[in-house]
Order: structure tokens, then sequence, then C-alpha cells
């Protein structure tokens, strides 16, 4: 018991601190998308606090295992998480939501697969570039490393182009730390951008129609073109201090698409104006900065890389998120970290927080 008290006072408070934050502006929000003018208790709000529930109860028993226990399990953990993402093939167990075969039904929700498998995906490449570091030198070790993450990203990227993006991001962010040449990245990032004609023919017609409206965002014939035109005049209409809490007119006639996740940034910024998207903003950033400082007192390679690929993750998503609803990035469904409606999002992404608090408070000397 000792043990355990004298590892949760290590513990980040203000990683503790700042999930609550994201839950009370979360919480708050999706009542607002109810358009009632007022606070409205509806399933949306009740399944997101469930949510909040059961990943702060996941965070505690994260927290009692050692992040270095994983060590062990690399070949069962890779075969599982790809047999996981292919769940939603299993007919009558696979759901089709908002176009695309990516979630599974599991009778009280539906649970997308892709957002638990993001978190094994950091732990697998941490083992892998923490064995394999020294041959991020080489095109071959570098193309290995892209080849052991593939599986993923391919199966991915057949349903769920945000998804996919993410786990790129996450590669990125990870053998950008282990490593790697950074002229053998600039080449594979040329590569990579003279291989995307050939990787958009093989995209689904309706992740297609998304680059398409980004290429052409004045034709608002494409699909999605005026859902971002709404996100942008609502995000506009709120001015400097908002139109006020629950008072939002664009959310309130539905013109702002998909309000409680992929465009939740708009209805923040048109209630409670430019401070209000600020302050947000300004939250992520430190959670961010937070979570690089236990990436650079990790007491070994293997908790910092960690840290590292959930920061390619969160911040990716966070600056994907609340680019698309201004116009500046393609829209991809990716939701806001935390804030954003969706059980299985919030739970995952507090699993990996917990991931990450269990490297910082192991990062420390423990007296008994």
């Amino acid at each position: 018991m000792k043990y355990f008290w004298n590892l949760f006072k290590n513990i980040d408070r203000a990683l503790v601190i700042l999930p609550l934050c994201f839950a009370l502006i979360s919480i708050v929000m999706i009542s607002s998308t109810a358009s009632e003018g007022h606070f409205v208790f509806n399933k949306y709000v009740t399944i997101q606090i469930v949510a909040y529930f059961l990943g702060f109860a996941a965070i505690a028993l994260v927290l009692l295992i050692d992040y270095k226990v994983f060590e062990n399990w690399e070949r069962p953990l890779y075969i599982t998480s790809v047999l996981v993402l292919l769940t939603v093939y299993i007919p009558h167990l696979g759901v089709e939501q908002y176009g695309s075969r990516a979630w599974i039904n599991l009778g009280i929700m539906n649970f997308q697969p892709s957002e638990i498998v993001k978190i094994t995906f950091v732990i697998l490449l941490a083992l892998y570039f923490r064995r394999n570091h020294d041959n991020l030198w080489s095109y071959k070790g570098v193309l290995m490393s892209a080849l052991y993450a593939s599986p993923f990203i391919v199966i991915v990227l057949k349903e769920d182009l945000g998804g996919a993006i993410v786990l790129c991001f996450i590669w990125l962010a990870m053998v950008f730390y282990a490593g790697i040449d950074y002229r053998i990245l600039g080449k594979f990032s040329c590569l990579f951008a003279i291989s995307l004609p050939i990787v958009y023919r093989f995209m689904a017609s309706h992740q297609k129609e998304r680059i398409d409206a980004f290429l052409h965002p004045t034709n608002l014939g494409l699909g999605g073109n005026y859902q971002v035109w709404q996100s942008k005049v609502a995000i506009g209409s709120g001015g400097f201090f908002g139109k006020g809490l629950f008072q939002g007119t664009q959310k309130e006639l539905k013109f702002v698409p998909v309000q409680k996740s992929d465009f939740i940034y708009s209805v923040i910024v048109e209630e409670l104006g430019m401070i209000g998207g600020a302050v947000v903003i300004l939250l992520y950033a430190i959670f961010l900065y937070r979570i690089a400082k236990i990436a650079y007192n990790a007491k070994d390679d293997f908790g910092a890389l960690i840290a590292v690929g959930f920061i390619g993750m969160f911040g990716f998503q966070v600056f994907e998120n609340i680019a698309m609803t201004m116009g500046i990035m393609p829209v991809t469904g990716i939701t806001l970290p935390f804030i954003s409606y969706g059980g299985s999002s919030v739970l995952a992404n507090l699993i990996a927080l917990g991931l990450i608090l269990n490297v910082g408070i192991r990062s420390k000397i423990i007296n008994f």
C-alpha cells in the first residue's frame, strides 16, 4: 500500500485537472447542441458522463500496472490489435456510420475499435523504436519501421481516413524522436508527396469527395463545403465575446453540421467567442506541454517514446479538428480530444492519459 501511495504522490496534477476542465466544457457544450436555450440532460450528455467516469476508473487501473510490463507482450499485442481492427467486418457486429464501416455494435452503444488500437499502436511502435533506433540512419531501417506500422494504417485507411492520418502522425512523431537521419526523412517525405495521387485512386468515394471539397472550397456543390462554410460563419459571428452560452443561432438553426462531435469547436466559438476558443487552445497547449515534460524526464526510452507518441496523437487531432472547422484543413472526421461527443473516444483518450501518467510517476525516485 505504501508503494502505491508513493507512486500516486508523484502524479502530474495538471494532467488530472485539465481533463476535468475538458469534461466540463464537453458536457456543457454537448448539452448546448440540444438547442433548448438552457442546459439539457439528454442521452448524449449521459453517455459522455458515463464515459468520463469509466475513463477515470481506467486511469486508476492503468496506474497500478508498471508500463514496462508491455515489453513482454509485443507479439500477442500486435496480432490482437490487427484482429481487433478487423472486427468491423464481422457480419452483424460491424456497423456503418457516417459513411464508413468503422464501428462495432455492442448493444448499448457503438464502439470504434481504431480508438483503442491507437493506444496499442503507440506501445508497439515504442517497443519497435527502442529496439531498432540505431537502424534509423539507413533507408532500410526507416522502411522497415514503416512496414511494421503499415498493417494498422492500411486497415484503418479503408474506412476511416482521419484515423489513418492520425496513425501516420504518431509514426512520424516517434520516428523523429527515435533519431531518424533528417536527410532520409526529407527524401521519404518527397516520396510520400509524389505517391499521394496513387493513394487517392484507392480511396473510398466519400474520402475522395472530402479531398475534392478541400481543393475546391468555393464549390458548395461538393460534399462538405457547405458545412464548412456554415462552420466559418458560426465562428465569425461569435465575435470577441460570443453570443452567450446556449444562445448560438447557427447552432440553433442546425446550420452547423455534426455539432456534438466534428464541429463542436464551432459551437464553442459562436457562443463563447474568440476568447472562449482561445482558452480551449491554451488548455490544450498546457496539456501537451505537460506531456512533453514527462517525455523529457522519463527514466527510459520506452517511456519517453510512449509519451511522444501520444503527443503526436493528441497534437495532430487538436490541430486538425480546429483547422477543419475554419476550412484550413480538409474535413476528415477527426474529433476534438476529450471535448467532442463519443464514448469510445473519451474512454480511449483517458486510457492513453493513464499510460502517460504511468510513465510520469515511475520516472521519479520513490522513497520508502
